[in-house]
């Protein structure tokens, strides 16, 4: 399987699978590679997934042991809302399969929000600080205030029990972004693009913060009105989707610097 050093050749699934499955899983397997570029992702562990378009109840996911770096679109696993693998390359000896953790917490909000093509979970090392701050995000740039009403999940062990589905996603609701306490953060979106923009934003936030913070001087506060008026801006009825823009741009930047995404 292995033919060049430091690279796992996994055969090619364009032309096996369908065109819309196909294409979900170059954005996916983009979405990877931009997380990790982009200084977010924790090695080979938390987890990207994405909704086949055609294909009711399963969705894409990274074999557990792979770097994001190395993420393909034909690496990826293909499960159902049970946990069932309903594909997967043939990884030998490696045997890769799902993450436990992956399968619980994506599975419920995939199940639960059908309207959600892709969802991001991080451990950065900005966002995992705020989620242990008691005072968690505050809206003191213009890029965090677009979380002014983030969601917040207590910490209960490592997500391994499927109950904690239930409050995982009652504190998610219909948002966007939700602090995990004491762990990191996940981000939901209707496509992969919407999703990475939301999780870029929100580590910028979580960034800034921390650097503020490390000032030990008295943060600037932002009237509430102020504050209310700027999120309404960042809601889906007042401007277009996010991601649409950008997208574009980014898998053109992946394609000139690591273009095996696409394999």
């Amino acid at each position: 399987m292995q033919k060049k050093p430091g690279v796992l050749e996994i055969p090619s699934l364009q032309g096996r699978c369908s065109e819309a499955e196909w294409q979900a899983r170059v954005d996916l397997a983009a979405c990877y590679r931009l997380v990790e570029l982009y200084g977010m992702a924790d090695m080979m562990a938390n987890h990207i997934s994405a909704r086949v378009p055609d294909q009711e109840g399963a969705f894409l996911i990274n074999p557990y042991g792979m770097m994001y770096e190395e993420i393909t679109a034909s690496c990826l696993l293909k499960v159902d809302l049970d946990g069932n693998v309903l594909s997967s390359p043939d990884f030998g000896p490696l045997n890769y399969g799902v993450n436990k953790a992956g399968y619980v917490i994506h599975s419920a909000v995939h199940r639960a929000r059908p309207e959600v093509g892709c969802v991001i979970h991080t451990h950065s090392w900005a966002s995992m600080a705020v989620s242990a701050l008691e005072c968690g995000l505050l809206p003191i740039t213009q890029t965090a205030m677009r979380f002014l009403k983030v969601g917040y999940h207590d910490y209960q062990g490592v997500v391994l029990d499927t109950a904690e589905q239930q409050s995982l996603l009652r504190d998610l609701g219909t948002g966007e972004a939700l602090v995990l306490r004491n762990h990191g953060v996940l981000v939901v979106g209707r496509t992969c693009g919407e999703a990475f923009n939301w999780t870029h934003r929100l580590e910028l936030s979580c960034r800034s913060q921390i650097a503020a913070m490390s000032c030990n001087t008295p943060l600037r506060a932002v009237p509430q009105e102020v504050l209310e008026e700027t999120w309404n801006n960042y809601q889906p009825g007042t401007r277009r989707p996010y991601g649409v823009m950008e997208w574009p741009a980014l898998l053109r930047k992946l394609d000139r610097m690591a273009p095996g995404y696409r394999d």
